[in-house]
Formats: structure tokens, C-alpha cells, sequence
């Protein structure tokens, strides 16, 4: 179940409500009825669901607990924000909301976006929000009740602006028994080459206090790209993975887009681990393997929608080019670590003068594949390992249709069925 931020009446930011789109593959999906619809608490902006198999709540033994921030305007002008829940009792399709809403109040101005998960160690609920400049965390028995337990963030990481979309989340580190949790913190603005990114820290949580084990200067950052934003993780994912979406595009020009009927779309599906590199911990990000069961037929030349992946042995130059000239071009470095992307002539760049962009990423060691899943107007570059992520808009007046490669890299093309 994917919950997402929707107007139903506009392709402009407003009227927020809850889309609701349901998948058994992650890449298929079908449309859903509105999940939550604006009331008296104001309009729905993002949040989480659980499932409450234990029924703490009393809604229902499985029932499906939606916790989000509820906005109204204020008669002075601005808005309040206050964490509402509701209800469903089949399966996640209809809502109730609960009617001791709203369950949290602040006098924060920007005070939303709860995620909300069983921590099974701890033997309670846990949540965490934005409020300001920093992340609050808090604990609760029964998903009504909310007990503020301590708040992280005012003198690490980045600050260029608002901190949005928050997670915490227990992963495995790659190659030991070890596992560490991540908070993830999506900023706008403030992103590596400007308007909306996603950064995240590495420490221990033990049900009250997140700490951060690097020094509070140092920012990571999950994705490299340009559009890349408000990345949540799937509760209840099976086989104990961690499952994450993002948003895919910026703030800088999200609303000037030339696309129609649409405004936006999400990433494919990724799946979450850790590893080390140099004494520091990093969020891994690999395609999810429902990518590999969507691969089609092999093709000579890149498809509308298709997956290249690139066997790299060294420094490499790959470029997507269509009929008009129009086309990205991305580099590996081996010797620098570092993997670029340039969209300056990919297509329609015309409408944001923060479009047209070269982003570049560290690849924490070498490359040896590359996995480019191109779309009809995006482009995400992954290291099959999951060292790297790279997710950048593309608007080619036609599909591109042509791959060429220079140096030490070799490719195959896989259709991507719709």
C-alpha cells in the first residue's frame, strides 16, 4: 500500500488529501479510492501507517493505524500543524479518523510528518516527526497517548532549510553480524546542488535518544541526483527488508514541470542496508529485486522504459541520445571515485533555470555494475552493490534511442514491460 501526498482538484501543490495506489510487485500499481480526505483538523499532509496486530489501540486486532499531520489556516495568516490518526479495519482501504483527534499539538510552525513504527526491543510504539530545525522522537503504549522522549538534530548535519519527512530505522551492516540504526532527514532547501535532497545519520536508538556516531559536521546524503526527496520506508516489509520510495523531483521546480496530467512521480523501489567505508557508516541503496522480475526482452537499443546495466573495468563515458540531438551523458571516475551525470542538454530544460545541472557522486570504491533505470522523463543510476544512487528528471522531446559507450564498460538492454 502506497499512500501518497494528492489535490484531486489541480496539478499545483494545495488541497492536500491522501492518494492511495496498492502493488503485489512494486512496480505494478493500480489506483486506489482516496484514502483521507480534509476536515475540520484541515488538510492531510504526510505521515505513516502501521499495522497494529496487537490491537494496543482497541480499533481492531490488525488494525491499519494511519498517524499524519493535520494543517489549517490560522485566521493571522500561516498555518497550524497538529499529528492526527484514523483507522481502518479492511485492510488499509477505508479510514475512520479517530475522534480524540488531534493526538499531538505543538507550537512549532512546521510540525509534521510522523513516522511511526513497533519498536519490538523497547516493547512500545515510536515516533518520529519534524518540528523546526530538528527531529522529536516519542513513545507510546497504545498510538493515542504520546510521551515526548528527546529530539536530535540542531547542531548536526546540513541546515540549509526546512527538515521534512523523517525515519528510524534498524539495518544490517554488509560483510558483519552488526546492525545500526539510520534516521533519515529530507531537507528543502539544502540538497548537493540545490532545492530538495535526502540526508541521513548513523547511530544507536534505544527507544528514547537517537545518537549519531559521526562528528556533527559531517552530512551524508542518500542520493546524489536532483530528485530525490521525502523518502519513507514500507512498514511490515516481508523477509525483514527495509523498502524505501522517494519522490521524484525538487522544489526549485516542481510546479514548472512540462509534464500534464501528472506532476510528479516516485523512484522505483529500493531496498536499504548499511555498510563501512573508511571508518564511516553509509546507507546502501539497491534496486529492489521485484526490478529484476519486471527485466523483459533484451534489446539492441534503449526502450521508452528499459533497464541498462552497464559491466564497468574502469573509466567509462556513457550517453542516452535520441533522433534530436538531445541526450545525458554520465562518466565513472575510477580513479577519483566519483560517477557524474549531465543533463544540460537532455531535452526541455527551458522552464527552471535550476534544471539544466551536472551532479556527481562518491562511489566509496569502485563500480563494477552500473544499473541506469530509464523512464519516459527520469533517469535513476545505482550501483548494483549499493555504494551509490544518482536520480535526475529527463525531458527528451522523443524517447532516447541510441547508447553509446566509451572506454571500459560493456552493456546490456533490457525492456521494461508496462
Amino acid at each position: 500500500h502506497l499512500y501518497y501526498q494528492h489535490n484531486p482538484y489541480g496539478s499545483m501543490w494545495g488541497n492536500m488529501h491522501w492518494g492511495h495506489s496498492t502493488s503485489r510487485d512494486l512496480v505494478h500499481w493500480e489506483a486506489q479510492p482516496l484514502a483521507l480526505i480534509p476536515d475540520v483538523w484541515g488538510t492531510m499532509f504526510s505521515g505513516s501507517c502501521v499495522v497494529d496486530y496487537e490491537n494496543t489501540a482497541g480499533f481492531g486486532r490488525g488494525a491499519v493505524v494511519a498517524v499524519f499531520a493535520s494543517s489549517r489556516p490560522t485566521p493571522f495568516g500561516g498555518d497550524v500543524q497538529a499529528q492526527s490518526m484514523a483507522y481502518s479495519i479492511d485492510g488499509g482501504l477505508t479510514f475512520t479518523k479517530y475522534e480524540g483527534n488531534p493526538v499531538i499539538t505543538s507550537e512549532a510552525h512546521d510540525f509534521r510528518d510522523p513516522k511511526v513504527f513497533w519498536n519490538a526491543e523497547a516493547g512500545f510504539w515510536n515516533m518520529i516527526l519534524a518540528a523546526g530545525q530538528e527531529m522529536q522522537i516519542y513513545s507510546s503504549a497504545n498510538l493515542k497517548e504520546w510521551k515526548l522522549e528527546s529530539s536530535f538534530g540542531r547542531e548536526y548535519g546540513n541546515h540549509g532549510g526546512v527538515w521534512e519527512c523523517p525515519d528510524l530505522l534498524k539495518l544490517p551492516v554488509e560483510g558483519s553480524d552488526q546492525q545500526k540504526w539510520m534516521l533519515i532527514c529530507n531537507i528543502n532547501p539544502g540538497g548537493p546542488f540545490g532545492g530538495s535532497a535526502t540526508q541521513y545519520f548513523v547511530g544507536s536508538f534505544d527507544g528514547h535518544t537517537f545518537t549519531c556516531e559521526s562528528a556533527p559536521e559531517v552530512t551524508k546524503w542518500m542520493d546524489y541526483g536532483k530528485d530525490h526527496y521525502a523518502t519513507v520506508s514500507f512498514s511490515n516489509a516481508p523477509d525483514g527488508r527495509t523498502v524505501a520510495m522517494a519522490w521524484m523531483s525538487n522544489w526549485q521546480y516542481a510546479n514548472q514541470v512540462p509534464t500534464r496530467q501528472f506532476r510528479s512521480a516516485n523512484s522505483i523501489a529500493r531496498d536499504l542496508g548499511l555498510f563501512e567505508h573508511n571508518g564511516e557508516t553509509y546507507c546502501s541503496v539497491k534496486p529492489s529485486p521485484e526490478m529484476e522480475a519486471a527485466r523483459g526482452a533484451v534489446v539492441s537499443q534503449p526502450t521508452e522504459q528499459c533497464e541498462i546495466v552497464v559491466t564497468l573495468r574502469g573509466e567509462a563515458e556513457i550517453t542516452l541520445r535520441n533522433n534530436q540531438g538531445e541526450r545525458v551523458v554520465m562518466r565513472y571516475d575510477p580513479e577519483e571515485e566519483l560517477f557524474y551525470m549531465n543533463r544540460l542538454q537532455s531535452g526541455d530544460v527551458s522552464f527552471s533555470d535550476n534544471f539544466p545541472t551536472v551532479t556527481l557522486a562518491p562511489t566509496f570504491g569502485s563500480i563494477k555494475q552500473l544499473r541506469i533505470f530509464v523512464d519516459k522523463c527520469s533517469i535513476e543510476a545505482l550501483d548494483a552493490d549499493g555504494k551509490m544512487a544518482m536520480t535526475n528528471l529527463v525531458f527528451p522531446t522523443s524517447p532516447y534511442n541510441r547508447l553509446t559507450i566509451k572506454g571500459k564498460a560493456k552493456a546490456k538492454i533490457y525492456n521494461l514491460g508496462k
